[in-house]
């Protein structure tokens, strides 16, 4: 059996942040050599009829969807992360439960995360959208560009927007939802819903009965009866107390955490690496601007976070979008007989700054203090928009993303 990637997600929601807002983190565990890319996608209408090619299939397109932004495996057409124009923020993680995970193709938990965030206007809306989905065309498939084997997984859900969260857990076919509005919650790569059960599929406790997964008396708990024995929330709770620790949690708490590799928090093994990480900013202020930030390169403890906000006229960012390719291996059958190269211009840049840091580490030091004090202004910057009581001029934020990787790649050539 495929070892779930040990990816690490959480909100914190008022009263535990500063300034009443609702601030969400990811690690995105995946292979090591694999590449994220974030991008942008505008807000669009589409005719009666069309259809969405996703990474493995083809589904019904909706009339409008809005516009998103994702950090995404190159590969593939879903995402590990993202949030849209309406401030809402969805990440996935891989799970491995009692049921089996269909190898055979249908929608990923990516797929998902992007299809919630393209037509969900709330939390509360993208969580209706992906359990439909769910139930419509079911999930399945690899979820690595890997050749030799098939990777396949269950997914659970982190969904927010600027005033609550759902915890959303699959097993197949079914699943059951916590909605979150206080407090911290994580999620990680094993099922965490027990009795606080908010909503779920109408058929999933005669279902488990039937499994004898659980005898139908006394409460339900939805992760008691699909983890495997043996499955332990110890690594994900003490993330979870680690932030509830801490007196009042900020964006720089966050990336702080996330940077934290002795935790565990920031994965770096013989096997997955964290190749991407995103920080939300929601302020239930609805004439504030959500502020996402992404790293687009692996490695947060040695990555920049760079700050996007959505207006209009978004400046598109060549710069951290992956190569296409005409005959890509990920769309031809069989799958993944062959890798091509990936990389971006930023990946490319980074990954050469990070072989000055291992052989040069006087300069390499001395290049990622650089590096760490224009993050430094970037999220000083931010925090001044955030205290804002009028909305950000457009001009203003048009070209954010756009000159914040754009300098980046500067110093490190």
């Amino acid at each position: 059996m495929a070892v779930a990637p040990p990816s690490y997600c959480f909100v914190a929601l008022p009263p535990a942040t500063e300034g009443g807002h609702l601030i969400f983190g990811k690690n995105s565990a995946r292979p090591r050599d694999e590449v994220q890319e974030v991008v942008y996608f505008p807000s669009a209408t589409h005719e009666a009829g069309s259809k969405v090619e996703c990474t493995y299939i083809t589904i019904d397109q909706v009339p409008k969807t809005y516009a998103v932004i994702l950090s995404k495996p190159a590969w593939m057409w879903g995402a590990e992360m993202g949030a849209n124009e309406n401030g809402v923020c969805i990440a996935n993680e891989a799970v491995t439960a009692r049921e089996p995970a269909a190898e055979i193709e249908a929608l990923l938990g990516m797929d998902l995360v992007r299809l919630g965030l393209e037509r969900g206007s709330t939390a509360a809306e993208a969580l209706d959208t992906i359990v439909s989905l769910l139930d419509k065309h079911g999930q399945g498939g690899n979820y690595c560009e890997d050749g030799s084997m098939c990777h396949a997984f269950h997914s659970t859900f982190l969904i927010m927007d600027r005033t609550e969260a759902w915890v959303l857990e699959t097993a197949g076919k079914y699943w059951a939802a916590e909605k979150v509005t206080a407090g911290v919650r994580c999620i990680c790569n094993q099922l965490s819903i027990t009795t606080k059960i908010d909503s779920e599929h109408p058929d999933v406790r005669s279902y488990v009965q039937n499994q004898g997964w659980w005898n139908g008396e006394g409460d339900f708990s939805f992760s008691e009866a699909f983890s495997q024995p043996g499955d332990s929330l110890s690594s994900c709770c003490s993330a979870k107390e680690a932030l509830e620790k801490k007196a009042e949690i900020t964006v720089h708490t966050v990336i702080d955490f996330l940077r934290d590799k002795n935790s565990g928090t920031c994965v770096d093994s013989n096997t997955f690496l964290t190749t991407a990480s995103m920080v939300s900013v929601l302020p239930q202020n609805l004439k504030s601007s959500c502020i996402h930030f992404f790293t687009a390169t692996p490695d947060p403890a040695r990555s920049v976070f760079k700050p996007f906000i959505f207006t209009s006229d978004v400046k598109a960012v060549p710069k951290v979008q992956s190569p296409t390719f005409k005959e890509d291996p990920a769309k031809k059958e069989p799958r993944f007989q062959t890798k091509v190269d990936r990389r971006h211009d930023l990946y490319k840049a980074h990954q050469r700054a990070l072989s000055v840091l291992r052989s040069e580490k006087e300069h390499g030091q001395s290049l990622m203090e650089t590096m760490l004090g224009l993050e430094k202004q970037s999220l000083e910057a931010m925090e001044d928009v955030l205290s804002r009581t009028e909305p950000l001029d457009p001009t203003e934020a048009a070209d954010l993303f756009f000159d914040c990787v754009d300098t980046e790649i500067k110093f490190y050539n």
